[in-house]
């Protein structure tokens, strides 16, 4: 178990800086028997105790002390049941979960991705297909904490109205700036 102020979406590829004793251990027992890990969301608003279950991706470089930049995808979420501060006779904490066992390539409804690909066109990115999970739109929207717990906690039917939500504020910010790009002028 690693405990970090992050919380990934199923799916998504974060960046890890590893440097104490403790998680090298946990990346040379991950490298050495391709084993996952749980990232548990160690933050206050976390009432529910959940986490990410991830997967080392790549290992994008090593430092002569020990250090690691990696990469994890995230492949499931989990509910914490017990952590320990350490797992068995292993440096890193351990606990005990409750996989959820997400369906990370739900596809999403027409609608979702026709308000997705206008807003990815209003900030000029350019995306092949047309196919999207709820969960790859999810990623993509940059969620802050709370909105990534709420969406977690929506029942299926209602992630999309959720997505819909933030895709259409999301478009309203991106409108009023390119607007106030008319207003300012240099001296």
């Amino acid at each position: 178990m690693f405990p970090l102020r992050i919380l990934p979406l199923p799916g998504e590829l974060v960046p890890l800086h590893i440097f104490e004793p403790r998680y090298r251990q946990l990346l040379e027992d991950a490298e050495k028997t391709d084993i996952p890990f749980g990232i548990f969301f160690n933050h206050t608003m976390n009432s529910e105790k959940v986490g990410a279950f991830v997967t080392l991706e790549s290992v994008l470089k090593r430092y002569p002390m020990g250090e690691s930049d990696i990469v994890v995808k995230c492949i499931d979420l989990f509910t914490l049941t017990t952590l320990d501060r350490l797992y068995k006779d292993r440096l890193y904490p351990g606990g005990t979960v409750s996989m959820w066992q997400v369906k990370a390539d739900q596809q999403a409804q027409i609608v979702l991705v026709e308000e997705y690909l206008h807003y990815l066109e209003l900030q000029k990115v350019k995306i092949d297909g047309t196919a999207f999970s709820i969960y790859q739109i999810a990623n993509e929207l940059s969620l802050d904490f709370d909105d990534r717990l709420k969406f977690i906690f929506c029942d299926d039917e209602k992630k999309e109205n959720f997505l819909l939500g933030r895709i259409k504020y999301q478009k309203h910010l991106v409108l009023e700036a390119e607007k106030s790009k008319d207003v300012f002028h240099l001296n």
